[in-house]
């Protein structure tokens, strides 16, 4: 199981692999040779040095022969922030933040030749003809990381709000009875157990399978299919799985069963692990069976210098 973890996303994803577009009309060059273009109103403050961007984008390769495709975008996600500073003519798209005002949007195309010519080398997914362009919509303007930040918390809370909503629906269509956490996991109890209960501290070893609403299975240690049959064991308040991992399984005792329906925001939200089928902000439900409660060793103690 995968710890979640909430951070300010950064963009250095962004700035080395860029995104495409098709748009029309006339680009202008910065020193780097950066190609972009700027769709703005012109009302407003253009963004300064040490503040912050708060944007939707797409990312986009467009190759040769029509073989576009699509790296990443946030439309159907959270917007991403990122620092306004003065970089230099280093041909990436920080070049022009401090030519963005809040409601702007921006084209930014990266030629892969030229990428290459400056760092040296490519992704093996990115041809040197290919081209590659960044589409930006300027959410807003933070003059702080403390601004953004409670931006960014009052974001998750909405997106976690949605998604407790949309689990709610789901039980209600389905006729599941399920019992809500005070942190937001949806718990089935089918059979609660009668053995130690999975209470703070505890030990709790569990069989499960982990599949998204859709029906799809992405882990499992109930068969051999995924490779590993042995017991997920987690100490409870530990923090040594997703966050409704650790909420969950305190409804329950040695022997129980049930299901739990975990919020995105609960889970792993924008950052699905990397190879499995679960998309940014997938909701998920796992099968659970708690097969032992015990009480974990103590921690190693630190040597102590001899005298």
């Amino acid at each position: 199981m995968k710890k979640i973890t909430t951070v300010i996303l950064g963009m250095s994803l962004l700035l080395v692999f860029g995104a495409c577009s098709k748009g029309g009309g006339s680009y202008k060059k910065t020193k780097s040779g950066l190609l972009y273009k700027i769709i703005s109103d012109g009302k407003g403050e253009l963004a300064k040095k040490g503040e912050f961007l708060k944007v939707h984008y797409t990312q986009r390769i467009d190759r040769v022969g029509g073989r576009d495709s699509v790296l990443s975008t946030s439309l159907n996600g959270l917007p991403t922030y990122a620092p306004v500073d003065s970089v230099g003519p280093v041909y990436n798209p920080a070049e022009i933040f401090d030519m963005l005002r809040k409601g702007d949007s921006a084209v930014v195309v990266l030629l892969a030749d030229s990428l290459l010519k400056k760092q040296g080398q490519l992704p093996p997914f990115i041809g040197k003809k290919d081209k590659l362009t960044l589409i930006l919509k300027v959410v807003d303007i933070f003059a702080s990381e403390d601004d953004l930040r409670n931006d960014q918390q009052a974001m998750l809370e909405s997106k976690k709000t949605e998604e407790v909503q949309d689990i709610e629906k789901y039980l209600a269509e389905k006729n599941i009875k399920a019992e809500k956490t005070e942190k937001g996991t949806f718990v089935e109890v089918l059979s609660k157990g009668d053995g130690p209960a999975a209470d703070s501290g505890k030990a709790v070893h569990v069989k499960y399978k982990g599949q998204t609403f859709d029906g799809t299975v992405f882990d499992s240690n109930i068969d051999t299919a995924f490779g590993h049959t042995d017991p997920f064991v987690l100490v409870i308040g530990g923090r040594g799985a997703i966050e409704g991992w650790d909420d969950g399984p305190r409804l329950f005792s040695k022997g129980g069963k049930g299901r739990l329906y975990i919020p995105s925001m609960l889970a792993y939200g924008p950052n699905p692990p990397q190879g499995a089928p679960i998309k940014a902000f997938d909701n998920l439900i796992f099968d659970v069976e708690v097969v032992d409660v015990t009480t974990p060793a103590p921690p190693a103690q630190p040597a102590q210098p001899k005298k």
